[in-house]
């Protein structure tokens, strides 16, 4: 609902509706953190008039550090209206917005990557949305080579990507994707779990998988939602930790991901 009142009060302003300005665009700004980082890796800095309010969050993006100069939205509303930008990147609803004909808005929608395909296409999307195409097939080249460059994972086995509260991240999601790559089998597709579901700690043991995916920072217990991870039954799991910034987007932090979790496995003792 937020967002329906968002597109009226930007088509009211006149800043949607009309085909934009041919050439570069100038003032650009990006809506959602996903967003914000294939604009901070693909457009001229001078072209960046805003990033959205979690630019700057490490928990959420990847590249909080390359956002620090740049403005954030606290008020998306009032500030995108003022900005008058030429390019909205990442809303929501699409650039399809209420049935008008392709091309007639200067709004790019992305939605979240679930695989690395999906990546290079948002990445290709991206670039020819900010006016340097060239770019984005040299940071998909750039990407393709050190995925290549790999060192084979040295053991397999069967990994839940087990988050607070107990739930499970399934297949067709971006952590499935890495777990593939990496030569790990996804424990919610043996189970024949959704995209997103609750696992009681009983469940997880029962199933004995042979590795628990976790978010880099779960070391302590914070809150109930955390407490479950520390349960004494889970203790004995090997775990391979990941930053949320770099599997909640996807974008070129897909690379990292993908590294850190192949070393991790590579460098786990074996069980006894």
């Amino acid at each position: 609902m937020q967002w329906m009142k968002f597109l009226g009060a930007i088509a009211a302003f006149g800043l949607i509706g009309a085909a934009p300005a041919p050439g570069v665009p100038r003032r650009i700004v990006s809506l959602n953190v996903c967003a914000d980082q294939y604009v901070l890796a693909l457009a001229d800095p001078g072209q960046i008039a805003a990033l959205s309010s979690n630019a700057r969050n490490a928990e959420l993006s990847a590249a909080a550090v390359q956002a620090r100069p740049f403005r954030s939205l606290r008020r998306p509303s009032e500030e995108v209206m003022a900005i008058a930008p030429d390019l909205l990147l990442g809303f929501p609803l699409g650039d399809t917005v209420a049935g008008a004909p392709p091309g007639r808005w200067n709004i790019v929608g992305l939605e979240t990557a679930d695989s690395y395909p999906m990546v290079m296409e948002q990445i290709r999307r991206t670039a020819k949305a900010v006016g340097h195409p060239e770019r984005g097939e040299a940071l998909i080249a750039r990407m393709n080579r050190d995925l290549a460059a790999l060192p084979r994972p040295q053991r397999s086995g069967v990994a839940a990507y087990y988050q607070r509260r107990g739930y499970m991240t399934g297949t067709g999601t971006l952590v499935d994707d890495l777990m593939r790559r990496a030569g790990l089998t996804n424990l919610a597709g043996k189970l024949g779990k959704p995209a997103l579901a609750q696992i009681p700690l009983e469940q997880m043991i029962a199933a004995r998988p042979d590795w628990l995916i976790v978010e880099s920072g779960s070391e302590q217990v914070v809150d109930q939602g955390t407490e479950m991870l520390h349960h004494p039954i889970l203790k004995d799991i090997p775990r391979i930790r990941v930053p949320q910034a770099w599997t909640v987007c996807g974008g070129p932090a897909y690379v990292l991901a993908a590294r850190s979790i192949v070393a991790q496995i590579n460098a786990a003792p074996r069980r006894r």
